[in-house]
């Protein structure tokens, strides 16, 4: 199913439509939630990995249902909505704050969404290697063998994922603090968390984008 459009105007897939909307909403949360440290076990990951997982699985799941173009399209698009985001913040951030706030939140609002300038080229560096090196890998993988689409993704995602550490954290915490340490904690999750999510994410997108543009 394609929506509707005017003589001569471009048609999309319904489920391509809809994915791109619910993509936009993840990029931006995904970097209020990094602001929490969960713990997962005994390792400790950013609680921004959860919505950036349900990216990587989208990425995937729009690749097998569109091709490789359409999904690398979708996350360069996807820097929109997290400069934007970024941008927005930084701004807000500046404003003076109503004496009337409740004063809990004044304190807590800046520390939480005010990250350091490293951590935010940081998040917007690795976003698009990681996505982009995800989609590539996933694409690869499918040309070699056009099953197992869940056991594709994930190794997809677990590649993308320690790529992902590497240099996000690389770039927000190299000569300021030890690294090697956090990388190994953070890749370890990051691979644990990717073989329970994305397959899942992987089959949810597909399942319902074939059932959506079927009509």
């Amino acid at each position: 199913m394609t929506t509707p459009t005017s003589p001569g105007s471009p048609s999309y897939p319904l489920s391509l439509m809809l994915f791109s909307a619910f993509y936009g909403g993840m990029v931006t949360i995904a970097g209020v939630l990094g602001a929490k440290q969960v713990a997962v076990g005994p390792l400790a990951v950013e609680a921004g990995i959860f919505p950036f997982l349900i990216l990587v699985g989208i990425s995937s799941g729009i690749a097998e249902l569109h091709g490789e173009q359409c999904a690398a399209r979708l996350a360069r698009f996807g820097l929109v909505p997290l400069v934007a985001a970024i941008l927005l913040t930084l701004f807000v951030l500046r404003l003076p704050t109503d004496p009337g706030m409740y004063e809990p939140a004044k304190e807590a609002f800046p520390v939480i969404l005010g990250q350091s300038w490293r951590m935010m080229v940081a998040g917007i560096v690795a976003y698009a290697v990681s996505l982009t090196l995800n989609i590539w890998i996933f694409s690869r993988l499918q040309r070699a063998d056009g099953r197992f689409v869940g056991l594709r993704g994930f190794v997809a995602a677990a590649l993308s994922q320690i790529v992902d550490t590497v240099v996000f954290i690389t770039i927000s915490f190299y000569g300021v603090r030890p690294i090697a340490a956090i990388m190994a904690g953070q890749m370890t999750a990051k691979v644990v968390l990717s073989a329970v999510l994305v397959p899942a994410v992987i089959w949810l997108v597909v399942k319902a984008g074939r059932r959506m543009d079927a009509g």
